[in-house]
C-alpha cells in the first residue's frame, strides 16, 4: 500500500521516496526508528511528531492512535539505536573500493591474506593499508589498522572524526575496536567475513549502545570481487601445498 497523508506530511512522503521508500511494507521493513534516523541524516527536519506518524504510516493506522507507551517505546528505541549516515554516492563506493582492492592486490604479492583499505576524509585519501601480519612480524598489522596509523600520523591526530574507511573484508573484532576508538564515522567493506567479522557477521561490535561510538556501517561494497580476490588467494595457497 502506497504511503498515504494523512498519517504522514505530504514533505515526509517525497523525502521517504528519496530514500526509495515508497509504500508502508517498505517502510515497516526499514523500521519508523531507521527511517527517521535516515531523515535526519538527509538534512530534513525531522520532530518526534513526524517519528511518531512513521510509525503510525507503517503500521496503517493515524498517529494519533499510538499509545503512549507506544510513543515511550519509539524514544527509546531512538535512543538506543546506532548512528545512522547516508552511504557515500555509489560511484564513490565503487572508486575507493577499487582502489582498496588494489592494495589487496599488493598484500597477496607479498603472500599476505589480501585485504587493503583506505581511510577518506572530504574526499581525499589520507591513509592506505594491506594486510602485513607475516612480513611484519606483527599479529596486529592488519589492512585497517596500517591504514588508521597512515591516516592519524598524516592528520597529527588519533581521532579521524569525520573520515570513512573504505576495506576489502569486513573488520574483525581488533580492528573494529581501533575503529571506534579512531571515531570513524562510517564503515564501506566488501565481503562478509563469516568467521570472525565484527560488523554483524559473527558479531556486530558497531550497533552495541554500551560502547561510547559507533560507526555507520555498509557492507556488501563490491563484495563478489573482494570475494573472488581471497578465494583465489586460497585457491593458489592450497595448490601450492600439492592439496588440489
Amino acid at each position: 500500500m502506497t504511503l498515504t497523508s494523512p498519517p504522514l506530511p505530504p514533505a515526509a512522503i517525497a523525502w521517504l521516496a528519496e530514500l526509495d521508500i515508497h509504500t508502508r511494507q517498505q517502510l515497516l521493513a526499514r523500521g519508523a526508528v531507521t527511517a527517521f534516523l535516515l531523515l535526519k541524516a538527509a538534512g530534513h527536519t525531522a520532530t518526534r511528531r513526524l517519528l511518531f506518524a512513521l510509525e503510525a504510516a507503517a503500521r496503517g493506522i493515524h498517529w494519533q492512535q499510538l499509545k503512549e507507551g507506544d510513543k515511550a517505546a519509539l524514544l527509546r528505541q531512538l535512543s538506543d539505536h546506532p548512528p545512522v549516515a547516508l552511504p557515500p554516492r555509489a560511484e564513490e563506493r565503487r572508486h575507493y573500493m577499487g582502489m582498496a582492492r588494489a592494495l589487496a592486490e599488493q598484500a597477496s604479492a607479498e603472500g599476505e591474506v589480501p585485504v587493503g583499505a583506505l581511510v577518506v576524509k572530504d574526499g581525499e585519501i589520507i591513509g592506505r593499508g594491506y594486510n602485513q601480519p607475516i612480513g611484519r612480524h606483527d599479529p596486529s598489522a592488519h589492512a585497517e589498522m596500517q591504514a588508521l596509523r597512515d591516516a592519524a600520523a598524516r592528520l597529527g591526530n588519533y581521532r579521524l572524526d569525520g573520515c570513512d574507511l573504505y576495506v576489502t573484508l569486513e573488520p574483525c573484532p581488533m580492528c573494529s575496536g581501533a575503529i571506534l576508538h579512531a571515531r570513524i564515522a562510517r564503515v564501506i567493506y566488501g565481503a562478509a567475513d563469516a568467521k570472525t567479522g565484527a560488523a554483524g557477521s559473527t558479531v556486530d561490535l558497531f550497533a552495541d549502545a554500551r560502547l561510547n561510538h559507533h560507526a555507520a556501517v555498509f557492507g556488501g561494497v563490491e563484495a563478489e570481487a573482494c570475494a573472488a580476490q581471497l578465494s583465489a588467494f586460497f585457491r593458489q595457497r592450497r595448490r601450492s601445498a600439492g592439496e588440489e
